[in-house]
């Protein structure tokens, strides 16, 4: 007599989760799924979850199913054995074969998601023969070793807020007489972008510009609005395209600072440079919802408009809204966010009284960081967020208000 066959149920959100590698407008999905590893789980307690998830008991019980029972504290009454999260190697590249460079942008001292698909593709061409990944921004390079950064090389902090992009080049050129880099990669960003072509210009190299593809013997990019695609043994300096690498996750190297014997600093008298060039402020409201990173949106739960434009304003947020709010007036149409919108891909999109209708959600699927304001604890937007605060918009809002005037005051 043969045992029956044990059969597991198959989860297809959490199939497709673990094979996206991109996210945003166009999700990109890997061809067989990732292998994940088998759970050893014991029978449940069904009790001991009711109790884990019940938040409030009078005047009627309330539960919160998302809560797991790690946090709740019932590991062992639920049963579900919680394995500690792997601690990850160190990856040490003691003596390269040849070096990288990453020219970053960083912008306002953070580490974007292109510059983090930049290092990406600079690890493609590094590990392919042994070599190491040099990177080059302002600030310290602690925030580049989970990135994939093997030596960093810190520019003066003071180089992010002045548009002076002669010294840049300079740098760079400086690092490639220094240094020797098999490959130069830039982001095809307008900062990076205008830096590769003035080092192009002043190396007299060819730039390949706009990689979607990179490998250590070819490069490739498309043109023709998708038509073509072009090919290329990789060049000495390329630009990357944005979305077209997968930042890299779960590993960690170095980021050692490098001491370089010839300084990457040049004097400002022997640099050409405009006389009056700063950076303009920018409306964050005449930004379009698919071009800002930071978005301030309302839903039904707002009711003190004046409170939510002086919070957009003490924020430098982009105003938005859901259907419902475009649809009573108080934002224009193109205000509007989800599938019936505008899909937006924002780096943090703060919703304060937003049920998370399922059109609403679409239309943050690209969000990385979502943080939600709302009265109701079972709302789908409070399940969607990284941060949740279950209040009244109308009390938080000017809360924040003041805190943001001390801040700037101290």
């Amino acid at each position: 007599m043969t045992s029956p066959q044990i059969r597991h149920r198959v989860d297809p959100r959490a199939e497709r989760a673990a094979r996206t590698i991109l996210t945003g407008q166009r999700p990109r999905l890997l061809r067989q799924p990732v292998a994940t590893a088998t759970v050893n789980e014991r029978r449940r307690d069904p009790r001991a979850i009711r109790d884990a998830a019940l938040v409030q008991r009078q005047p009627r019980p309330r539960y919160d199913w998302a809560r797991d029972a790690a946090s709740a504290g019932t590991t062992a009454a639920v049963g579900v054995a919680v394995a500690n999260a792997p601690v990850i190697p160190l990856q040490v590249i003691a003596e390269p074969a040849y070096l990288v460079l990453a020219m970053l942008d960083r912008p306002g001292g953070e580490v974007s998601e292109h510059d983090r698909q930049v290092i990406a593709a600079a690890r493609l061409l590094a590990d392919a023969g042994g070599g190491a990944v040099v990177t080059v921004a302002t600030g310290s390079g602690e925030a580049l070793a989970e990135a994939g950064s093997d030596r960093h090389v810190a520019l003066p902090d003071g180089w992010a807020d002045d548009y002076v992009p002669e010294r840049r080049a300079a740098a760079a050129a400086a690092l490639m007489a220094s240094l020797s880099p098999r490959h130069i990669l830039f982001p095809d960003s307008p900062d990076g972008g205008d830096l590769a072509r003035r080092v192009a210009a002043a190396a007299g190299e060819r730039l390949f510009a706009g990689v979607q593809s990179l490998g250590p013997d070819r490069a490739t990019r498309q043109s023709a609005g998708g038509s073509l695609e072009t090919g290329h043994r990789p060049t000495r300096l390329m630009t990357v395209a944005a979305d077209a690498f997968a930042p890299l996750d779960g590993v960690r190297h170095e980021a050692r600072p490098l001491d370089l014997a010839t300084p990457v600093v040049a004097g400002e008298e022997v640099l050409p440079r405009l006389g009056c060039a700063r950076r303009l402020a920018v409306d964050p409201d005449a930004l379009s919802l698919s071009e800002t990173d930071f978005i301030l949106s309302a839903g039904n739960g707002v009711t003190d408009w004046q409170s939510f434009a002086e919070l957009g304003e003490a924020l430098g947020a982009t105003r938005a809204g859901s259907r419902v709010v475009c649809d009573a007036g108080h934002l224009p149409r193109e205000r509007q966010v989800g599938a019936s919108g505008t899909v937006v891909s924002a780096r943090c999109y703060l919703a304060f009284g937003i049920a998370g209708a399922p059109q609403h959600l679409q239309g943050i699927t690209g969000v990385k960081h979502v943080i939600a304001i709302n009265t109701d604890l079972h709302a789908e937007m409070i399940k969607r967020a990284d941060l949740s605060i279950v209040a009244d918009a109308q009390e938080i809002m000017p809360a924040l208000i003041r805190l943001i005037r001390e801040r700037r005051h101290d």
